[in-house]
């Protein structure tokens, strides 16, 4: 059993703040690449950013800037810190991670999301 849970979402105001965590625990031998999406209302989910194990990261065009990902590791942790903020970044945000098990079985796995809202 693997299971990704978010934590950090919430109300914040536009041009401000927020660090969004994703914890992996459960049966992992090692994990590959790790990400964040979102999906706001009558949309669908995008990447936001995208993190592998190595090589270098990507951004949505729309958040680029602003947004950061990083990963601890040794935490099977993935992060998101989010500044200017803008309304539009307004969304339910989910991490994503690909997970080799110590079944040895590769696997996607999504977390339960956590709702972000920027408005005044």
């Amino acid at each position: 059993q693997v299971q990704l849970v978010e934590y950090g979402g919430g109300l914040v105001q536009p041009g401000g703040s927020l660090r969004l965590s994703c914890a992996a625990s459960g049966s992992i031998f090692t994990i590959n690449a790790m990400g964040w999406y979102r999906q706001a209302p009558g949309k669908q989910r995008e990447l936001v950013a995208h993190m592998p194990s190595g090589g270098s990261t990507s951004y949505a065009d729309s958040v680029k800037g602003r947004f950061t990902i990083s990963r601890d590791n040794a935490k099977n942790t993935v992060y998101l810190q989010m500044s200017s903020l803008k309304p539009e970044d307004t969304a339910v945000y989910y991490c994503n991670a690909g997970i080799l098990t110590s079944q040895m079985r590769w696997d996607t796995y999504w977390g339960q999301g956590t709702q972000v809202t920027v408005s005044s």
